[in-house]
């Protein structure tokens, strides 16, 4: 049995921090790992025990802030994702997170290979609090996850034949970067359907990963309208007042709210 509590307590929040980073970057977080719990748990939620929670911590959340939380989970995206292919520098993994958190896509695809995902903490600036981070040891089980869900997989390459407009009139877009050394690996370049380029008319043949990504997020979110699901609003809405009310594990557990391990 765990309390909301122990879930938050146990991911401090999704602070997992990590001692030993790549560039010696202090306080990054391996983010898959520190949101798993606290998320899954409230994934397993039924839509009755979704709406109790609800009802106890939401009259501590003045009007202003209910507003806001609200507004920017209805705009928030399930068509758009991002599918990045084994990060290794902190500082970008944190870009990349806080570009989607800042154009409303719910959730990033990490394929980590041989290395865990990790965030700078000081660059993601809280995102990782919002954005689902998703991790697979390899590209085949995100490629086909990804494929069941109706995603058209596009590549970022620089000679791409699509520009970063066209994005926005792919109805389901996973968008797909590669590692900051060695590009996208043959498994998932293989699973792409397109190549989409970021039109440039200086000496620079690329820009960095996250910055791309920021251009192309930009484009490929313009125009949509928030789509998550009822159910998928009222499971973030929680997730946010939980996170953001002081002492929400405590006014639930004063209800007597007690959450179950999932699985």
């Amino acid at each position: 049995m765990y309390t909301l509590a122990h879930r938050l307590d146990s991911a401090e929040s999704f602070g997992l921090v990590v001692s030993a980073m790549r560039r010696s970057t202090p306080n990054s977080e391996a983010v898959a790992e520190a949101q798993r719990a606290f998320i899954g748990t409230i994934a397993a939620l039924d839509e009755a025990a979704l709406g109790s929670m609800i009802a106890v911590l939401e009259p501590f959340a003045n009007e202003a802030r209910r507003h806001r939380l609200r507004s920017v989970i209805d705009a928030r995206l399930d068509s758009v994702t991002v599918l990045f292919d084994s990060p290794y520098d902190p500082h970008n993994g944190a870009a990349v997170l806080r570009s989607c958190d800042a154009f409303g896509v719910q959730r990033l695809h990490v394929v980590e290979r041989k290395q865990t995902f990790l965030a700078a903490r000081e660059v993601a600036r809280g995102s990782q609090r919002w954005v689902d981070v998703h991790a697979y040891p390899s590209g085949p089980p995100a490629t086909t996850r990804l494929a069941a869900s109706g995603f058209e997989l596009v590549a970022t390459h620089p000679e791409g034949e699509l520009v970063p407009e066209e994005l926005a009139r792919i109805p389901r877009v996973a968008l797909v970067l590669g590692n900051e050394r060695d590009g996208i690996a043959d498994d998932l370049a293989g699973a792409c359907t397109r190549r989409v380029r970021v039109p440039m008319r200086g000496f620079a043949e690329s820009l960095n990963v996250s910055v791309t990504a920021a251009i192309l997020l930009r484009a490929a979110t313009e125009g949509r309208p928030g789509d998550l699901s009822v159910m998928e609003r009222s499971r973030l809405y929680l997730r946010a007042l939980a996170l953001t009310l002081p002492r929400a594990p405590e006014i639930l557990a004063a209800h007597g709210l007690i959450l179950e391990e999932a699985g």
